[in-house]
């Protein structure tokens, strides 16, 4: 009888035994997903550029002890309001802005202010992105901190978002990707000046000047969202580089440094319903 009575204890405490370790197992194997999955999150974050807009994913920004000693970088709310003041008077001020606008808003896209555009802090490598999940322009508070700088990156941003509305772009594909940036570089961003700064233009190659530093600019805006390399990034915009380079909608027209192209631009707008 005590054997019997031995025996069903020792089952009953080898069972119970058993159980937490296999209770055990399940939580450590739970444990390794959710670190895979997060690393695989930290991963795509990477691969897609989010890792640059870190209020993208939900974080907030925490200035450095030695920022906010040596370079007052704990303003994050004064850059807040002065970023959203310099959005505001590009869209009332700016013919281009205000070109862009009329071009979405005729595609079925109109912009609202503080729904679309949206001022945060950001990786110093970036001055501004465009999120198609959200259809949400980003202006980097801490790095575009003058109006010309956040009307340049407006423009940039908003012939993505044009593209996105009038097209469908797919930005998983790296060659519609290339085809925007080819875009948004050829009509907001290259000049004479900044082709010769970034080394694509001399007094001896002035017809190419452009073109080079559209591709220049296209490549490192694609290898900045994507993770590729130099090659893939240059393999994607090449190879799409001549029809995108061709296509000047909604603006109609290659900006030039200090001249009275963006005027030109926004009333010749109005007779294609961009208003």
């Amino acid at each position: 009888m005590l054997n019997s009575l031995f025996s069903r204890v020792f089952t009953q405490e080898s069972k119970a035994k058993e159980k937490k370790e296999d209770e055990k197992s399940e939580k450590t194997e739970e444990s390794n997903k959710i670190a895979t999955s997060t690393l695989g999150a930290e991963e795509a974050q990477r691969d897609w550029g989010y890792d640059l807009y870190p209020e993208r994913r939900g974080d907030k920004y925490q200035p450095s002890v030695a920022g906010m000693l040596w370079f007052g970088n704990n303003n994050s709310s004064i850059d807040k309001f002065k970023c959203e003041k310099n959005v505001y008077f590009c869209a009332k001020n700016s013919p281009l802005i205000k070109l862009m606008m009329g071009a979405l808003k005729s595609s079925g896209c109109e912009i609202d202010l503080r729904r679309h555009i949206s001022c945060e802090y950001c990786d110093p490598s970036v001055t501004g992105g465009y999120d198609p999940l959200l259809n949400q322009v980003v202006i980097c508070q801490n790095v575009a901190k003058k109006e010309g700088i956040v009307q340049g990156v407006l423009a940039h941003e908003m012939v993505h978002m044009f593209d996105y509305c009038r097209h469908k772009l797919d930005f998983k594909n790296l060659k519609h990707l290339a085809c925007t940036e080819i875009r948004a570089a050829n009509l907001t961003n290259c000049s004479f000046m900044s082709a010769f700064v970034q080394g694509d233009a001399s007094p001896f190659n002035i017809k190419q000047a452009h073109q080079n530093c559209v591709r220049t600019k296209a490549i490192a805006s694609v290898k900045a969202v994507r993770n590729v390399t130099d090659e893939q990034a240059a393999e994607a915009v090449d190879s799409v580089f001549e029809k995108c380079y061709k296509d000047l909608e909604p603006i109609g027209r290659r900006m030039r440094r200090n001249s009275y192209d963006m005027h030109r631009a926004y009333y010749e707008g109005r007779r294609y319903g961009y208003s």
